[in-house]
């Protein structure tokens, strides 16, 4: 299995040659958001199999960054995001909490977060998603975009777990993990290796915040304190980690 994250809350899951991509946003600007991460190559998005979008907000789901993805990928998200999902020429899926969808020997469920995804103006559900996904290469728990919430931890047992640590601002709204509430989940989750997403790729156009790391070290360090068995992995956009599957020697 190879983790890959591209950057805010894309990366690239690889499973024994299954490709999965969540939430896609890929440009190098975005309303007032512009890029600071490495761009992605268009190669590295070639053999997608599948797309999970957790929600409908423009910085998880792109139509334009949906449109930078070839070969028609399944695509799996809430009800309120079918709409940009189409519009961008892909197919969508719905599902909800509790639903679950098999491609070959992929197993996804779509499991709980704790935010407010709606699209204005398009649509006033704010359904929003996390996703569990299992094959025999290993297990890995996406969160999307969430807020804390008691049963976090019950997502079963997972060998990677992907957790939102911070935004593309100098404050987190509500229905947004600050590292330590990530490190929390990660240390309820008990997951092999935990690696914190959305951070360190979007700023507001003339603003720079600086340390753009640091809620990535902030979630790695408190997690090291809370649950010592559990291996942070700090990965910059752009960069990958291979998990060996689980009772592997290698």
């Amino acid at each position: 299995m190879r983790i890959t994250y591209l950057g805010h809350a894309s990366v690239l899951i690889g499973l024994d040659g299954f490709e999965v991509l969540t939430d896609p946003l890929l440009r190098p600007r975005i309303a007032h958001l512009r890029r600071v991460a490495p761009a992605v190559a268009a190669e590295r998005l070639a053999g997608v199999d599948l797309i999970l979008v957790s929600h409908a907000h423009h910085d998880h789901l792109d139509t334009r960054s949906l449109r930078m993805v070839r070969g028609g990928p399944r695509v799996l998200c809430p009800a309120p995001a079918r709409r940009a999902v189409a519009a961008a020429g892909l197919q969508p899926e719905a599902m909800a909490v509790g639903g679950h969808a098999r491609i070959g020997a992929v197993e996804v469920e779509a499991v709980r977060a704790d935010h407010d995804g709606r699209r204005w103006p398009h649509h006033r559900r704010g359904d929003a998603l996390g996703f569990v996904v299992r094959s025999p290469a290993g297990s890995v728990y996406f969160a999307g975009d969430t807020g804390w919430f008691e049963e976090i931890g019950e997502v079963g047992k997972v060998d990677v777990a992907l957790l939102p640590v911070a935004g593309w601002g100098p404050k987190l709204g509500p229905g947004h993990l600050d590292p330590g509430e990530a490190a929390r989940a990660a240390a309820l989750i008990a997951p092999r290796v935990a690696i914190p997403i959305h951070w360190g790729t979007y700023e507001r156009i003339g603003m720079d915040t600086g340390h753009r790391a640091a809620p990535a070290r902030r979630f790695c360090d408190q997690l090291s304190e809370l649950a010592p068995e559990v291996a942070a992995e700090l990965l910059a956009p752009g960069e990958a980690l291979d998990v060996a599957a689980a009772g592997s020697s290698a």
